[in-house]
């Protein structure tokens, strides 16, 4: 029964997998030829003031060293216990020469040294770190036929190379087949590998409905596997079940601790339920559940970027009065809400704090604040932090660069700009995306439109795919630089390259239509946006109504601010100024009187 159920399991890998001996189906054309030159050249050279071969595993430094020592080992007679052998396979994983140790398992088959089922289990770890895990079938195949007997340890470590590979629905069915034929008793490992490799692979209610079946049986999930649902609950957006999984924790008497907390409070912030986080929290309290510094880390986290700054100093100094360190995340977290806010001197401070409690700031921690003064035009501020970086002995990154060059260029410095962009690729610093179309901004941004075009090219022969910002940037220039044909070819393109148009792409091709006085066109262009699945925002209808404005013609604004009404949609300030300035000339117009009133802010 056991036979057939392996058996079945081995039919998981792909066809035409030998499983005669391990070396048939190695990744090697020759058995140990990763490095039997090292062998033999390591086996001319006696370890010198050693008349005797003596094993020292201490003295293994690098994988040169196991391999000598490996060579030492054929030499003795009689030779070493099966346990050496493994102990030195061992220790060859640790170093993660993987292939190193399949070649070495390999050589231990061809000249007979016995193995065991720890030594099949390294094999077939190794092969499942390589992403080979259907090479780990076959040596499942062959453990059954030399008389070996996987255990749970084997398949747990198969499971985890299917899901390594991506083999979610694989794996799923192998664990499936573990239970029906009970060719294994699953430990509390190897449910938490399925639950764990489930979630991670995106599928949350597959995993949820194997917890319940667990239910069912003998084989209970503990905390971590319940830990891992709940985690999984939550990033998928699921939060309610991952409430009512906690209560139902509780029911069978399995003890929720920080690590269960701590996802739900995340999940809970993540939807601004604030009410349900603090009574989570008080939850937790009732429990004696003490708080960890993820738990602290998600709520700093949580409340700068819901603009509650002094929320999260004050669970900074809760931290403190409870001994838990803050650690590099807690104060970026922190120094970016205050950024965020424009609070450059608290920000400052906090930067400084951090060096006073003996933690080193990161790359990140310095383009938070880089990133602050730039969005406060204090751009020397910005330069001086940038030239910092390296005598910290820290590396700019793109995000770096990408934040410096988009400051620079926010104050018409393009000059600076492209000298930056320059030196990304002296100091091997290389450009992404968001890079690209920061530079085509920027030369848009100062009319260089010929240039901009040429720049679009040079990007897509570099293989540099561009998106829909980077022809919305480009659309937007052309627009704006009167270029309106060749925008709207540009804009008629998208669908051709896979993309289609924003909004505010839209907004562009329309208010400039308006702005030339191409009313039907624009309304035309409208229909279709909606045709398309993309409905017009309020920041749509108030370009058009100003260019029409500026147009003088208040008669053809008219209809476009009925439909404002209708769709619920408000004027923004310099709506409001225009409509304003109609209303001085002309303050008998109580319809107009009336309209204005209605889309008002």
């Amino acid at each position: 029964m056991i036979r057939k159920a392996a058996s079945s399991a081995i039919q998981l890998t792909p066809t035409g997998i030998a499983a005669k001996s391990s070396h048939e189906f190695g990744m090697f054309t020759h058995p140990f030829s990763l490095f039997s030159s090292n062998l033999h050249h390591l086996g001319r050279i006696e370890r010198r003031g050693s008349p005797k071969p003596k094993l020292d595993f201490s003295t293994i430094k690098d994988v040169d060293d196991a391999i000598c020592l490996f060579r030492d080992m054929l030499r003795m007679r009689p030779p070493p216990s099966i346990l050496v052998y493994t102990n030195l396979l061992s220790v060859i994983v640790k170093m993660k020469h993987y292939s190193v140790a399949l070649s070495v398992f390999d050589e231990m088959r061809r000249i007979g040294t016995p193995v065991d089922e720890y030594t099949f289990n390294i094999a077939v770890n190794c092969y499942c770190l390589l992403n080979r895990v259907h090479f780990g079938f076959g040596i499942l195949g062959v453990m059954f036929k030399s008389g070996n007997k996987p255990d749970v340890t084997t398949f747990n470590t198969l499971l985890k190379g299917l899901f390594l590979d991506d083999k979610v629905a694989e794996a799923e069915k192998l664990f499936k087949k573990l239970l029906v034929f009970k060719i294994c008793e699953p430990n509390d490992v190897m449910i938490l590998t399925v639950v764990n490799g489930l979630c991670k692979a995106g599928e949350t209610i597959p995993a949820l409905e194997l917890l319940h079946v667990l239910e069912k049986t003998r084989w209970k999930a503990n905390v971590m596997a319940h830990n891992a649902m709940i985690d999984g609950l939550c990033k998928g957006g699921m939060v309610d079940d991952a409430l009512q999984l906690l209560s139902r924790m509780r029911a069978k008497s399995v003890s929720p601790d920080v690590f269960t907390y701590s996802p739900i409070i995340q999940g809970l912030c993540d939807v601004d339920r604030w009410e349900d986080v603090e009574e989570t929290l008080g939850e937790m309290d009732d429990y004696r559940i003490s708080k960890n510094v993820v738990t602290f880390n998600i709520l700093v986290d949580a409340y700068c970027k819901e603009g509650r700054v002094k929320d999260a100093e004050d669970v900074l100094n809760d931290m403190m009065q409870q001994n838990i360190c803050p650690d590099m995340f807690t104060y970026n977290a922190l120094l970016e809400g205050y950024c965020v806010e424009g609070n450059m001197n608290r920000a400052k401070k906090v930067f400084n704090s951090i060096v006073e409690r003996d933690l080193k700031p990161c790359i990140i921690t310095y383009n938070i604040l880089i990133d602050g003064y730039c969005k406060k035009g204090e751009i020397e501020e910005a330069w001086g932090l940038f030239l910092e970086v390296p005598h910290k002995g820290l590396k700019h990154d793109t995000h770096t660069y990408n934040i410096m060059i988009h400051g620079l260029f926010s104050k018409g410095r393009f000059v600076d700009g492209w000298k930056l962009f320059n030196d990304m690729k002296v100091r091997q610093v290389h450009p992404d995306l968001h890079t690209y179309n920061i530079m085509l901004d920027g030369l848009c941004k100062s009319r260089e439109i010929p240039k901009a075009l040429s720049f679009l090219h040079k990007m897509e022969e570099k293989g540099i795919i561009p998106d829909i910002v980077t022809y919305g940037t480009l659309i937007n220039g052309l627009c704006k630089d009167g270029k309106l044909k060749v925008a709207r070819d540009l804009f008629n393109e998208l669908p051709s390259r896979g993309l289609q148009p924003s909004v505010r792409i839209y907004t562009y091709i329309v208010g400039s239509l308006c702005e030339e006085g191409s009313v039907e066109e624009a309304r035309l262009l409208l229909e279709k946006m909606e045709e398309n699945c993309c409905a017009p925002d309020s920041c749509l209808y108030n370009v058009i109504v100003q260019n029409l404005l500026k147009r003088n013609e208040l008669s053809k604004a008219i209809p476009f601010m009925e439909e404002m009404c209708e769709r619920g949609f408000l004027a923004d300030v310099t709506t409001m100024i225009m409509l304003f300035d109609e209303l001085q000339g002309d303050r008998e117009n109580d319809m107009l009187m009336k309209l204005v009133k209605k889309i008002a802010p």
